[in-house]
């Protein structure tokens, strides 16, 4: 099943790009997530309510997730190529396809710049606030354009370059685990009453998942200024000064070397739930954040993901030709 996974990245990242995610199909993230929510109530009124309880059933939903997003793929594909090469080789590009976010990102960041410079900033506030989990009310215009910034830089990690390479190691069935293990953090991972203790195990699998991914993240839009003619220099000196400015061991990176490629100043303090969160910045203020910066980040998450995808599909065709 692995020798037709190179093919299928390639394919289904192409795909990606030229569609997107049409609101009409239903993405199997969805599955994912509304059975994290399944588990989530049953499994709080089994475990009793208490730091121990929440963490032990936590612990046996991440199991349960990571089971079922990483085991079902697997099952299909595996029945599905032994029946046919071919009905195997398309889903398999297809499901690819569909977990990747180079394309949606890309279009869901440009609504907030469309409203930045079209529309008004109570309908851009609106935009960005379908993609970041900060409060976004009382943002200014630099606010709004700094957090569609920031998540693009944040998201080109787990969203495009992340799941390309465990795609490339493992296939469809690893890619799929990832991206398990990526929206139980986003639905779990959250350090509040509710979650803080039955998140946690899914808060610190996610760290582990992103890890290595993030880093190379980081170093491939610094790679990626030298194709959109950005400061390569500082992006390379920012992410090595302000990887590690956020509480997440991961977030950090793609952040620090996209403010270092556009010569901005990016994070610092923001609101979540009400509640004030005091962060470090990221970058210096060499020039201050306008809406064109949207442009420029996607045009690096972009260029990052290309020169992902061919180090991806060079590393693991060497493998394949070593081992297989």
């Amino acid at each position: 099943m692995l020798k037709y996974s190179l093919p299928a990245l390639v394919m289904g990242f192409v795909l990606d790009l030229l569609i997107g995610d049409p609101r009409w199909l239903y993405h199997p993230i969805c599955v994912i997530g509304n059975l994290i929510a399944l588990l989530e109530k049953g499994i709080r009124k089994i475990f009793p309510k208490s730091h121990g309880g929440e963490l032990a059933g936590g612990f046996v939903t991440v199991v349960l997730i990571c089971l079922f997003s990483g085991g079902v793929p697997f099952l299909v594909l595996h029945y599905l190529y032994r029946f046919s090469t071919v009905a195997g080789f398309v889903l398999e590009t297809f499901w690819c396809y569909q977990l990747l976010a180079t394309r949606s990102l890309k279009d869901e960041s440009m609504k907030v710049y469309d409203r930045l410079k079209n529309g008004t900033l109570d309908e851009a506030r609106y935009a960005v606030s379908m993609i970041v989990g900060r409060d976004t009310k009382e943002l200014t215009e630099i606010g709004v354009t700094k957090a569609a910034v920031e998540t693009v830089a944040e998201n080109a990690s787990d969203g495009v370059i992340a799941p390309m390479l465990y795609m490339a190691v493992g296939g469809v069935p690893l890619m799929f685990l990832y991206k398990g293990i990526n929206t139980m953090d986003s639905m779990l991972g959250y350090k509040n009453d509710r979650y803080l203790y039955f998140g946690r195990v899914a808060a610190k699998l996610d760290d582990v998942a992103n890890y290595i991914p993030a880093r190379i993240s980081g170093w491939l839009m610094v790679a990626g200024t030298v194709l959109t003619g950005m400061n390569t220099k500082n992006a390379a000196r920012i992410y090595k000064r302000d990887r590690r400015n956020h509480a997440s061991p991961n977030s950090a990176q793609t952040e620090a070397a996209m403010a270092g490629a556009l010569e901005v100043q990016l994070a610092g303090n923001a609101y979540y739930f009400g509640k004030l969160y005091e962060k470090p910045t990221i970058g210096d203020p060499i020039r201050p954040v306008e809406p064109e910066d949207i442009k420029r980040a996607n045009r690096l998450m972009y260029a990052a993901s290309v020169l992902g995808i061919l180090i991806f599909c060079l590393i693991s065709a060497g493998i394949r030709m070593l081992f297989f």
